[in-house]
């Protein structure tokens, strides 16, 4: 179905005018004491760094976790019935254009080409999720990253529109413990994954970070690697492990725009206070958004539709990070 000028400006409208954020980290079962203690240690470290740094608020935050008596800042217990009520909450006060942010860490596993994410008790399935995210978050943009062993699978099962999907592994057969989630945590919790020096990470640097520095950890420890981290935002179900935003189709354009903290209370950019450089930047940050959708929905449309708007979008683009140099020059 090709979609008309019309469609295409009104979904643009839609995607750009973002609302808030929640975030859902579930720290599955450890299984041994030292790894039930690293998993706790990483989800209680996103949390601070969500609350602490990136401004969320802790309403916006729902932590379960496989021990509850472990922190009072945890939810309930990680089981399958509280994860999926945890999702419907979300659903329940998430508008239309919010975005929500899931994070398991954990072990994982692809028993009969099924992958799972193990929790006390029954696991949740891959199937399972994409269901949960069809019915409860149909307009919503979704960011799932999946940090265990074995998550490779996850990705083409969850990928779609409006979704970034983060794997630890490649595939299902990944199975040795993985310690990407360490990293994915401390890129949002430290300063080192902040790239570009806007002084927010988003989720591709947070991705690009936790992917370079397990392959460090592996060097370091003279151990082959044995997780290859995967991302998907475009909704083909087939991710990159190095993502590139600027190749045509490719992966990356919508995760480079989001961040985990609530909408309107940072901005993108070093500013130093002045609200006219803030307000350029998260005008910038919107029209990346605009063009990373826009780049999405390429083969519904028709080529001359899509390539008039792009233009107009790269020239706004173009002119937008024009008067943010002259502004910082003026400074």
């Amino acid at each position: 179905m090709v979609a008309s000028a019309f469609l295409v400006t009104t979904i643009l409208a839609f995607q750009v005018q973002a609302g808030d954020s929640h975030l859902l980290i579930v720290s599955g079962i450890g299984g041994q004491p030292q790894y039930s203690e690293a998993f706790h240690r990483w989800g209680i470290a996103l949390y601070e760094a969500a609350t602490e740094r990136l401004g969320l608020p802790a309403s916006n935050i729902v932590y379960l976790a496989e021990r509850v008596e472990r922190d009072p800042r945890i939810h309930a217990r990680s089981t399958k019935e509280n994860f999926e009520q945890a999702l419907a909450d979300i659903a329940a006060k998430a508008g239309a254009r919010d975005r929500v942010f899931i994070v398991l860490i954990g072990h994982g596993s692809a028993n009969n080409d099924e992958p799972r994410f193990n929790l006390p008790g029954p696991d949740i399935a891959a199937a399972e999720l994409a269901q949960h995210f069809r019915t409860k978050f149909p307009t919503q943009t979704v960011v799932l990253a999946n940090t265990s062993s074995a998550s490779g699978d996850f990705l083409s099962v969850l990928s779609g529109p409006n979704r970034v999907i983060v794997t630890a592994t490649k595939t299902g057969f990944e199975r040795n413990e993985a310690i990407f989630g360490e990293f994915f945590v401390e890129a949002f919790a430290g300063d080192g994954a902040d790239v570009d020096k806007d002084e927010r990470v988003s989720v591709l640097e947070a991705f690009n970070y936790a992917r370079i520095e397990t392959a460090r950890r592996y060097e370091r420890d003279e151990r082959l690697l044995t997780e290859h981290a995967m991302l998907d935002d475009n909704g083909d179900g087939v991710g990159s492990t190095e993502p590139d935003p600027r190749a045509e189709g490719g992966d990356g354009a919508l995760a480079r725009t989001l961040f985990l903290d609530r909408v309107g209370v940072m901005v993108a950019g070093p500013t130093g206070g002045d609200s006219v450089l803030g307000t350029l930047y998260n005008e910038k940050r919107a029209l990346e958004e605009r063009i990373a959708t826009l780049r999405n929905l390429k083969d519904q449309m028709e080529q001359d539709v899509y390539e008039a708007e792009l233009e107009e979008l790269l020239v706004g683009l173009a002119l937008k990070n024009r008067a943010i140099r002259e502004r910082e020059a003026g400074r």
